[in-house]
């Protein structure tokens, strides 16, 4: 029997409250609706006292988190979409962010966010925000690619003594899909080597993975070999793994779906230059979505989002340096 990317967050979730009885989830719809994506689905009649619907208001629901966190609690906190957190940015980067170094007292919330386009969703519903809340001292944040990691790192984030954005891809809800669940988990701060290579590396997070190894297996009739890195978490980054992998390769793409201004790309390629500059033997390359507003219709969406075809036409420029 298989598992979804969407189920793991959820039986995640369901051990969380099972085994802690200061875990609560809060959340617009949460509850008996089992929110807008059903990743709280039946959790309310297990725990009716710990899975609670919340106003419409972002602000309020991260402020409670911070409260509920500072007498003890670890709430987790689901937004609707990654989209609207911005509504509640000020609790979470000035407040939550902020608590341990002002207190001395730790802010263990979750907050996760349904992250990432699908087609038909545009400009308001599929946006990426994991480069804007790592760019705050205080936070971590996690972009799980599959369905394992969906469920340990969930698990991981909630046990952390810090404040955790968990940037869950909406479209690998229903699109990703494993045997079981994990056993065994890779610490969630550390990135992994998902296919060994050596004519170049691809350095990626998120959805975009699964574009990278699209592109890599396409490769592979022409004889190249492409070396990819699952970062998993992009703050803290894991450099030692990435500067491995490129010690190995020589060439390196860093891919994401968020906009190319700023970024985990640009602070990868940044972080390769000044760290492992003597690694390369081509220039570092990065590949993000256009920058512009996300597009409704799904052609224009597809064309707007690295892809594995827009990948493998990088990697051939960057092999051919």
């Amino acid at each position: 029997m298989s598992i979804s990317y969407l189920e793991a967050i959820r039986e995640a979730q369901s051990l969380a409250l099972a085994t802690d009885e200061n875990v609560f989830i809060y959340g617009q719809d949460v509850g008996a609706f089992g929110g807008a994506f059903k990743a709280t689905k039946n959790l309310f009649h297990e725990h009716p006292d710990r899975v609670i619907d919340a106003p419409i208001s972002e602000d309020a629901m991260v402020g409670l988190a911070v409260g509920a966190a500072i007498e003890g609690m670890r709430p987790i906190i689901e937004m609707q979409f990654a989209d609207f957190s911005s509504v509640g940015f000020n609790q979470i980067v000035n407040q939550a962010a902020t608590l341990f170094w002002r207190t001395a007292v730790p802010c263990p919330i979750t907050i996760r966010l349904p992250s990432g386009g699908t087609p038909g969703s545009g400009p308001f519903h599929s946006q990426c925000m994991e480069t804007i809340y790592a760019h705050y001292p205080g936070t971590i944040v996690m972009t799980p690619a599959t369905v394992e990691d969906a469920y340990s790192m969930l698990l991981d984030a909630i046990a952390i003594d810090d404040p955790v954005i968990f940037c869950e891809h909406k479209y690998l809800y229903y699109h990703l899909k494993a045997d079981s669940l994990p056993k065994q988990t890779l610490p969630a701060k550390s990135a992994r080597i998902v296919r060994s290579g050596r004519h170049a590396t691809v350095v990626t997070y998120s959805a975009m993975l699964h574009e990278a190894l699209r592109a890599a297996n396409n490769m592979k009739n022409d004889g190249y070999e492409i070396e990819i890195v699952d970062l998993r978490c992009i703050k803290p980054i894991d450099m030692s793994t990435v500067l491995g992998s490129i010690a190995r390769t020589g060439r390196v793409l860093a891919i994401g779906e968020a906009f190319p201004w700023g970024g985990v790309t640009s602070e990868i390629i940044s972080r390769i230059s000044s760290e492992g500059f003597n690694l390369l033997d081509a220039p570092p390359v990065r590949l993000n979505s256009i920058d512009t507003p996300i597009p409704y219709h799904p052609d224009l969406w597809r064309y707007h989002r690295p892809t594995a075809s827009s990948v493998e036409e990088e990697l051939r420029k960057l092999i051919r340096e």
